[in-house]
C-alpha cells in the first residue's frame, strides 16, 4: 500500500481532484485546507495582515495571523493500493498541469507498511 499526498495552492481544484480520486477508486480521501509559509510572508509584507501588538507567545501570534488568513490551498491524503498511484497522479495532473512546473503543486508517495480500516465507503 501507498500513502499519496498532494499539496496544491489551487484551492478551486482541491475538491475536484478529491472527487476524481474517489471515482478512480481511492478508498477515502482526507482534505485539509492549508496556508503555505510563502503566502503568509507575502500577505504580511503587503500589509494585508495585521500583526498583534502584544502577544503572550510566538504560538499565539502565529495563531492570530493564521486566523486572519483565507485558506489558500488543499492537502489531499489517501492510502491506496500500489496499482492506484499512477491513475491518481494522472487525475491530479489533468487539473493542475505538469507538477514539475512551479506553482502547480507537489505530489509524493510514501510506502505504508500496514494500514487498518482502509475501506471504500461504497463497499461498507
Amino acid at each position: 500500500m501507498k500513502l499519496i499526498i498532494l499539496i496544491t495552492a489551487e484551492r478551486e481544484h482541491g475538491l475536484t481532484i478529491a472527487e476524481a480520486w474517489q471515482k478512480a477508486g481511492a478508498p477515502g480521501i482526507t482534505i485539509v485546507q492549508t496556508n503555505g509559509l510563502y503566502s503568509l510572508q507575502q500577505e504580511v509584507k503587503a500589509g494585508n495582515i495585521e500583526l498583534p501588538r502584544m502577544v503572550s507567545s510566538m504560538a499565539a501570534a502565529m495563531a492570530h495571523v493564521l486566523d486572519q488568513m483565507e485558506k489558500q490551498g488543499h492537502l489531499l491524503i489517501s492510502v491506496v493500493e500500489d496499482n492506484m498511484v499512477d491513475p491518481l497522479i494522472d487525475e491530479a495532473t489533468k487539473l493542475l498541469g505538469d507538477l514539475t512546473l512551479p506553482n502547480n503543486g507537489v505530489l509524493f508517495v510514501l510506502p505504508v507498511d500496514r494500514a487498518v480500516g482502509v475501506v471504500r465507503h461504497d463497499q461498507k
